[in-house]
């Protein structure tokens, strides 16, 4: 099994038109890490999650994924289709995934996240919307799992429940980035902080380190 690391980020760059939305950054995500990715809003968070699941091309560098490695993406807004049900929502992403049984995957994590199985997501509250996205994320085991802003839409008990999973996850052999404005979750989880601010990396190393240095300071 390689050393390497599982998705990194080589000169990442990305532009919208005129407008600069990632600087060059270079970011290694390693087996069992769990990563906070912070800064406050514009500053790339989204951008970069996006570019690192492969759902946007860079402008300039690379992304490259080690032989074997799958990744999940949560995006900050939910990618599921509002005419189908939790159900058929789960289904057809395993199928579109190639993720074995999609029946019984589909099974699996409603009864893990505790979703109506049959109403259109359309109907569904917002934080069970959110509860469906990350389920969806889940699909296949992925050794990388992306969460953009995940606890957003979830109240004190939904929050914990997703940190409890995110745990077990990082405690294998997979790894978690997550995107955060609330600087109260990195205690909860996270041992690695990356910190962006105008689409640029200026800080990138353990939760002690940044919490010696007061990284936070520099966008409250």
């Amino acid at each position: 099994m390689s050393d390497g690391p599982l998705l990194a980020a080589r000169a990442v760059s990305r532009r919208f038109g005129d407008r600069v939305a990632l600087h060059p950054i270079d970011l290694e995500v390693r087996r069992g890490e769990v990563i906070a990715l912070v800064g406050p809003n514009g500053a790339g968070k989204s951008t970069l999650m996006a570019v690192l699941a492969g759902a946007l091309e860079p402008s300039g560098g690379r992304v490259e994924v080690l032989a074997g490695t799958t990744v999940g993406w949560a995006p900050q807004r939910p990618g599921h289709y509002a005419r189908l049900s939790a159900r058929e929502n789960l289904e057809f992403f395993a199928s579109a995934e190639k993720v074995p049984d999609p029946k019984q995957a589909a099974a699996r994590l409603l009864d893990e996240f505790g979703l109506a199985a049959d109403q259109p997501s359309a109907v569904l509250s917002v934080g069970n919307r959110q509860r469906l996205n990350l389920a969806i994320a889940l699909l296949g085991d992925p050794d990388v799992l992306l969460l953009d802003e995940p606890t957003a839409a979830l109240d004190p008990r939904e929050q914990r429940r997703l940190w409890e999973r995110a745990e077990l996850r990082a405690g294998g052999l997979s790894a978690v980035v997550f995107a955060t404005q609330r600087l109260e979750e990195l205690s909860r989880i996270a041992d690695r902080v990356a910190v962006l601010v105008g689409g640029a990396l200026i800080f990138d190393g353990s939760l002690a380190e940044h919490e010696a240095m007061a990284v936070e300071n520099l966008f409250a």
